[in-house]
């Protein structure tokens, strides 16, 4: 029997049974169409995380730590203390202007700038919110790591200029970015003043008595509205309000963002609670972390991250697979269910095919080719299925995002190898599903089978 012969048959009988065929192969499709749609959000979510740390070049990044058992991780709340960490050799040396200079000079380092944050009310109009105010070069606003929503980056360090977040504005109830640039900003920080304070007497404090700080207020333009990214992670950018560090130098304000601050002074000296590098390549980062690792300093790479990150992605991805792998095999059970039916209804056409001629491997054949195109069938209907429902979470998702500020996220990714893979893996399970019942059909014995009927 030639092979367009079986097909022809395996066909005229897939024909001959629509419904079953039908709720068969629909079984395969929800089985495809899930393990699609998940691996497909794994893809997406790896492609968002890669292009953002592209995108805002944050792997040739550092940010080095004091070495000793107070630093704390960059992406922790600044309120919260870090966890006991083992001292080192060197790690008493306070991270200030000194260490800046010293860090200045290690080779591939292109610039470094401290993290410096002050509490301050900010207010546009009538509107304030209480922020932390971060003062950042102007050469850090026109790199890749400030997106600009509207207006521009910072001209020189002593422009009395601010750019602000997207969030900040949507705090403000102000919806149009555009609107706002060449506005006047206040801001009002706090500074000590001991003028007329009396230290002896530290109870009339708590009895509603004057406090040792006093108020001042600023006025600077908004130049720049940056843009909320929703893969934007960890970035030495964790405020909503930024000043040039020139004109945060006429700024009286607290020499410290909280109390684990003033744990951190060494004889004193406050010193930076972190210091960020920017290198002039990734491939440099090994080696300026040793660097600097040796000076008594605690260093958190981004690059390192990424890195745990794709790993975790490919654990991810198999969890996902595996979830949609349940589907599969009970689809799979359908598969073997059909086909064992079809033999029971089919014994003695199945008789006259081998009276007449046709071995078993014919027989395994015409099954063969039906439990593939079943399979095939339910591949391309999943690989649809999946792409629907993809659509629809990822526009009910970014329709609530939306109301929070964030931009528009692909979440999910098919890409070509995925498209290819799903449908020949429908038909290779089908034609594993399918064994059992080509080798059960092969095996009828025409006699048994023209005396049954």
């Amino acid at each position: 029997m030639r092979f367009s012969e079986c097909v022809h048959f395996a066909l005229s009988n897939l024909r001959d049974m629509k419904l079953r065929t039908a709720l068969t192969s629909f079984g395969v499709t929800v089985g495809i169409g899930a393990l699609v749609a998940m691996v497909g959000f794994g893809q997406g979510l790896q492609k968002n995380v890669t292009e953002s740390f592209d995108k805002l070049d944050l792997l040739n990044s550092i940010t080095v730590l004091p070495g000793d058992s107070f630093s704390r991780n960059p992406l922790r709340d600044p309120d919260e203390p870090a966890p006991q960490e083992p001292r080192r050799k060197g790690a008493s040396k306070p991270l200030d202007d000194e260490a800046i200079q010293r860090l200045e000079r290690l080779p591939g380092v292109e610039m470094v700038f401290p993290e410096i944050r002050f509490p301050a009310l900010v207010g546009i109009g009538d509107i304030e919110e209480l922020k932390l105010v971060q003062i950042v070069p102007a050469k850090i606003t026109s790199s890749k790591i400030v997106k600009l929503e509207a207006g521009r980056p910072f001209d020189r360090d002593d422009e009395d200029a601010v750019i602000i977040s997207r969030t900040l504005l949507r705090r403000m109830d102000i919806s149009d970015p555009g609107a706002v640039i060449g506005r006047k900003l206040r801001l009002s920080s706090l500074a000590f003043d001991f003028g007329g304070f009396d230290p002896g007497n530290l109870a009339a404090i708590f009895q509603g008595g004057r406090l040792p700080f006093k108020k001042r207020d600023y006025e600077f333009t908004v130049v720049g509205v940056m843009a909320n990214l929703g893969f934007m992670g960890p970035t030495p950018l964790q405020s909503d309000i930024f000043i040039p560090p020139g004109s945060a130098r006429r700024i009286e304000k607290l020499p410290f963002t909280n109390i684990w601050d003033l744990f951190r002074a060494k004889d004193g000296a406050l010193g930076y609670s972190a210091v960020n590098l920017r290198l002039t390549s990734p491939a440099s980062v090994d080696a300026v972390k040793r660097r600097i690792q040796d000076m008594g300093f605690s260093t958190f790479a981004l690059v390192d991250q990424f890195n745990q990150i794709k790993t975790s992605f490919v654990f991810m991805d198999m969890v996902l697979a595996a979830v949609g792998m349940i589907a599969i095999f009970v689809a799979a059970l359908g598969i073997i269910n059909t086909m064992m039916m079809s033999i029971l209804e089919r014994y003695s056409e199945i008789g006259i095919m081998k009276a007449v001629g046709a071995s078993r491997s014919d027989i395994k054949k015409i099954f063969f080719v039906e439990s593939s195109a079943i399979g095939f069938l339910g591949g391309v209907f999943g690989l649809g299925l999946g792409w629907a429902v993809s659509r629809i979470i990822n526009r009910v998702v970014n329709y609530f995002l939306a109301k929070q500020g964030i931009p528009f996220i692909e979440y999910f990714r098919f890409p070509w190898w995925l498209v290819l893979g799903a449908v020949a893996f429908a038909v290779m399970v089908s034609l594993v599903a399918g064994i059992l019942p080509a080798m059960r059909a092969a095996k009828v014995d025409p006699v048994v089978a023209l005396r049954h009927e």
